[in-house]
Parts: structure tokens; C-alpha cells; sequence
């Protein structure tokens, strides 16, 4: 036998090289999208699915909610999903957010237009998801903001106040929604692209943009929104993370790094901001409040 065919024959016996391990979670943020599941089968939480009744006639809403373990009454975050609907990885994040001392309802858009009448899981593919949440309309996704508003208004261990976070798509509602519902008290968006110049005098609510430095689509939109808001003498912080893509949060181990960076400055502030717009003390330790990036405009 040659030495190349022994070679050939070795080399195909040989085992595949074992995937790089990912690096420990930090606790203190949210699951990246490959450690979502783990995180979710390990939290101490309660988390359920609940069905929020809008008007007779139509099918309700699914929506993933988690309280906090805390005595007291807390703020309630309306988590809203990105353009791939209610995944492990929006589910975790709202765990997250009750872990900081916040109720979390997460709804998915995705409800009554899935096979069957159902919601993201009764779709096949991704690919399938993403196209019927982009048939969601404006004017529906608000309708069904406000159907959650008001469920999580009720709840008995709510404090009555409201925010709003959002990712990708649902960034993109999450500050639309602010422009249209007076009420609510604070809206986080995450790289998510804003609403057209004129729409932002309905803003009341501060708004807190976290965007990724390389991700010229979404923010191409936040510079006329930071000029025209502060025209407006309304609340608008933004920060744009240098080498972080779209999708930072949940991609956190992309990027060489800088996705991580941009997780590890970002979850600390949003925190904060919602503590000081919802009241609240933490449920337990905080992410650790590491030096923030400096503000930049894109």
C-alpha cells in the first residue's frame, strides 16, 4: 500500500475536531442564543405561557411572563421579540429581566397567523416565522401592545408601570409604540430602526437606544431621530457600540469580542434605566457596572 493511500485511508478514520467550548456565562447578563435553553431549564423563576384576550371573536395572544422573587410589587417590561418571534433566546431574556426585579411578559406576534391558528412553534422554519411577522402590520402590533399593556396593568404583582424592550424588529416597535401610547413609561431599543421624523412628536416616554457600531441600515434612522427629539425637548439616549454588529445582544460571542464588549456595557445601562423609570430594587445581584462606552452618533 502507497504512503498516500495510507494517508488517505488514516485521514478518514480520523475524528472530527471537537468544537471550541464556549467561555462560562456570566450570570449577570443574558443568555447569548446557543446557552438560552440551559439557562432557562436553570432558572429558579416562574415562568408560564398565558393567553391575553383581546376582542371577542379573535384569537388570543401567547405570551411567555416571569415574575421576579421579590415581597414588594414591581414594574412590568413588555418584552417584544425580533423579527424570528418568541424564541428560547426572547424568553431568556426575559428571565433576565425578572432576575433585575421586573415582571416580563414576552408576547408573540406570531399568534393566530401559524398553522392552525397558532404561534411561533407551530411554524416550520425560521425562515417561515420571519415572514409572518413581517405581514404584522403597524396598526395590528400596536393593537396587541396595548392588549398586553393592559393584562400586565392588572396583574396583582404589578406596580402599574410599563416599559417597553425591544430587539431588531421589535426595537424598531418598541420605540414606534412609544410615539403612539402616551402612557407608557419608558421604551428601550435595540438595534432597531426609528420612526419616521414626523411620528416622534407623540413620543412621551424616554427612550434608550443601544446600537451596534457596524450596522449602517438601523443607523442611518438615529441620527434624524436624536435631531428632531431633541428638538422636541424629549428624552433620547443612544450609544453605538464600536465593531458590534446587529443582533449583539443575542450574537454575543460573535465578532471577535466585540459583541461581548458591546453586551457587557449595554444590559448594566438598560438596567439602570429601567430601575430609575420603573422603581424597583433589584431581586438579586445586578450585572457588574462596567466602564460605559462614550456616546457616540453614528
Amino acid at each position: 500500500m502507497s504512503t498516500i493511500l495510507l494517508f488517505a485511508l488514516l485521514s478518514m478514520q480520523a475524528p472530527a475536531p471537537a468544537a471550541s467550548p464556549l467561555p462560562p456565562r456570566d450570570p449577570g447578563l443574558p443568555a447569548a442564543e446557543e446557552t438560552a435553553r440551559a439557562a432557562l431549564e436553570s432558572s429558579p423563576r416562574h415562568g408560564e405561557y398565558v393567553d391575553v384576550k383581546i376582542d371577542p371573536g379573535q384569537r388570543p395572544i401567547r405570551a411567555w411572563i416571569v415574575y421576579p422573587e421579590r415581597k414588594d410589587k414591581a414594574g412590568v417590561v413588555i418584552v417584544i421579540h425580533e423579527i424570528f418571534g418568541l424564541s428560547d433566546w426572547i424568553r431568556a431574556v426575559a428571565d433576565q429581566l425578572a432576575r433585575e426585579g421586573f415582571i416580563a411578559i414576552a408576547p408573540d406576534f406570531v399568534s393566530g397567523h401559524g398553522p392552525g391558528g397558532g404561534g411561533t412553534d407551530s411554524v416550520a422554519s425560521r425562515d417561515d416565522v420571519v415572514k409572518l411577522v413581517r405581514e404584522s402590520t403597524p396598526e395590528e402590533t400596536v393593537f396587541r401592545l396595548n392588549a398586553v399593556r393592559d393584562h400586565a396593568l392588572k396583574l396583582p404583582a404589578a406596580n402599574g408601570r410599563v416599559a417597553t424592550i425591544g430587539f431588531c424588529w421589535g426595537g424598531g416597535r418598541s420605540f414606534a409604540y412609544a410615539a403612539v401610547q402616551p402612557a407608557l413609561h419608558a421604551a428601550v431599543v435595540y438595534y432597531g430602526t426609528s420612526p419616521e421624523t414626523a411620528a416622534l412628536a407623540g413620543v412621551r416616554a424616554p427612550v434608550l437606544g443601544l446600537y451596534g457600531g457596524d450596522d449602517a441600515r438601523v443607523n442611518a434612522t438615529v441620527g434624524p431621530a436624536e435631531a428632531e427629539m431633541k428638538k422636541l425637548g424629549r428624552t433620547y439616549e443612544t450609544h453605538v457600540y464600536d465593531g458590534a454588529g446587529h443582533g449583539f445582544l443575542r450574537q454575543q460571542y460573535g465578532r471577535d469580542g466585540a459583541n461581548m464588549k458591546a453586551t457587557r456595557e449595554a444590559w448594566p445601562r438598560t438596567i439602570a434605566f429601567l430601575r430609575e423609570r420603573l422603581g424597583g430594587a433589584a431581586a438579586g445581584p445586578s450585572a457588574p457596572q462596567l466602564p460605559l462606552a462614550k456616546k457616540k452618533a453614528p
